[in-house]
């Protein structure tokens, strides 16, 4: 895993690149870059698949191709034997090699041959081109900007800030060849309006709950391939309980992280499953009180996020990631994903089927810039490498074979629990679902700052990108659950009367307390 940046074009300019790679100190423990006349590339590199031969930018053996790749691709051992069988020898043990190998076998059409997360720009010096890819579902990041005839890519929106023009998002699942002049031109390779389409949905409940155990153990066996420690972000929801489980089983080394207020939910529930399961556990306890607004500014700006609630939820796991660096662990699993993936989705049961589905694939489609940016950037701010096995493909796309009736108390999510039943205690099955924020009783020590959200945000520069916008829930419900209605409403920035709001409430969050506490106005006489 890695963060990385290029700068195509003449005269590439060495300041700008250096300061764009300073902007990514946080994801990578190693500098590594390659510089020439037209076109400079580095890596902040965090090691963690053969640690020591894997340098970046890889190049190809006649020096003609160079990688800058952040990722993981977790079927690389399969890949690189087929490549060794048709004549391809490889120099290293390391995935980032066998991805720009496929790409020198299989052209373009090897991006869905990788099974992982991954973001990667592939450089053909010969033509001064880029080849730019993203994992489907959006996991790993990737922009771009154009300024002065020059192309510059970048893991994160800070690194481009210094350049100063608009930024665009490479989207997920979306690849394509860019140029110093004409910029991307992108084509999807995969669409989530369309995968599974042709599969046979899977009626039978049973036959649903085995497909689906046997699809979430493989998908943390894929991600726990590694000699080194391996955490969980235990929440104690279902989720999180069940990747504590199977890393348990899977792996020598497994610690269990939670963070919330001691009487939180999470917490409660997070210490007795770590006991019960026998597992070492770090809890990170805070209070409320305790967030300042320091801590806003700085999750804000590592998260780089534009709607409220995710940045609400980045403030809480600022400290979480915090923790799991300082221990020295370097890769986590976490249950994130599984209840957008498997879960009941709010306001489905307001519309009909059709629009239900509709609503699902656009909030999947948009899971890389809320909860899977939250994610990168907070777990990368601190060197950690965040994995997301109830994301995997073989996942997305069994979901999607999945009728919404099966379950019907609880929908799919249900399933996931009935799958799991005699692996899970009945007080992590029974648990209601909560945002991150509530369920680590952290919530009302972040609301009070919203009000500041927007103003951080453009002091960043993020609006190169988009402006900060209203959470997508809630102008879903003033939009009376119509999605075309609420698609156009959400792009619009807060207006006047909402920020006037956020401030009265800022004010009698903070302000009020404070008053009465100098005064003495709330004594009891």
């Amino acid at each position: 895993m890695s963060g990385i940046v290029l700068l195509l074009g003449p005269g590439a300019d060495r300041r700008t690149f250096h300061r764009m790679m300073a902007e990514l100190t946080p994801r990578g423990d190693l500098v590594e870059t390659r510089l020439g006349p037209d076109l400079l590339a580095g890596v902040r590199r965090l090691r963690i698949v053969d640690r020591e031969r894997a340098v970046q930018p890889w190049c190809s053996a006649d020096g003609r191709w160079l990688l800058c790749y952040n990722g993981e691709v977790y079927n690389h051992r399969e890949l690189a034997a087929e490549l060794l069988r048709l004549g391809r020898p490889l120099r290293t043990a390391s995935d980032t090699e066998v991805v720009l190998e496929a790409f020198l076998a299989w052209g373009p059409e090897a991006v869905t041959r990788l099974r992982g997360e991954f973001a990667f720009a592939l450089a053909d010096t010969a033509t001064g081109r880029l080849y730019l890819a993203r994992d489907p579902l959006g996991v790993r990041p990737l922009y771009w900007s154009r300024h002065l005839r020059r192309l510059h890519v970048a893991s994160e929106i800070k690194a481009l800030v210094p350049v100063g023009a608009p930024v665009s998002e490479l989207p997920p699942g979306h690849h394509g060849w860019a140029d110093a002049v004409s910029g991307p031109e992108l084509v999807p390779y995969l669409d989530l309006a369309r995968i599974g389409a042709g599969a046979p949905p899977v009626r039978d409940a049973a036959q649903a709950a085995d497909l689906l155990r046997e699809a979430v153990r493989d998908s943390v066996r894929a991600r726990v391939d590694t000699d080194l420690t391996v955490g969980v972000l235990l929440s104690g929801g279902v989720a999180s309980t069940l990747a504590l489980l199977h890393v348990r089983q899977l792996h020598h080394d497994c610690v269990a992280f939670t963070v919330g207020t001691p009487d939180s939910p999470d917490v409660r529930c997070a210490r007795r499953i770590a006991a019960e399961v026998g597992v070492h556990h770090e809890v990170i306890e805070i209070q409320p009180r305790e967030i300042q607004l320091d801590d806003i500014r700085a999750a804000i700006r590592s998260s780089e996020l534009t709607e409220y609630a995710d940045l609400i939820d980045a403030v809480v796991s600022v400290p979480l990631f915090r923790r799991v660096r300082d221990l020295g662990v370097r890769v986590v699993l976490t249950g994130d994903g599984a209840d957008d993936l498997l879960g009941v989705q709010p306001g489905s049961d307001r519309v009909g089927p059709e629009a239900a589905g509709r609503l699902f694939r656009h909030r999947l489609r948009n899971l890389c810039r809320t909860r899977l940016q939250r994610l990168d950037r907070t777990s990368f701010g601190h060197g950690v490498e965040a994995r997301l096995p109830f994301l995997d493909l073989s996942l997305v796309e069994l979901a999607l074979r999945l009728p919404a009736e099966l379950g019907r108390d609880g929908g799919q999510r249900s399933l996931l629990r009935q799958a799991h039943a005699d692996l899970l205690p009945a007080y992590v099955r029974d648990r209601p679902r909560e945002p991150m924020a509530y369920s680590s009783g952290l919530y009302d020590g972040v609301r009070p700052y919203r009000a500041l959200f927007a103003r951080q945000y453009r002091a960043f520069g993020y609006e190169l990108l988009e402006p900060v916008r209203r959470d997508f829930d809630t102008v879903l419900v003033r939009c009376g659950h119509d999605l075309d209605r609420a698609v156009a409403r959400g792009a619009a920035p807060p207006d006047v009367f909402e920020h006037a709001r956020d401030l009265a409430g800022m004010a009698r969050w903070k302000v009020g307390p404070a008053w009465r506490r100098l005064t003495g106005s709330g004594r009891q006489n």
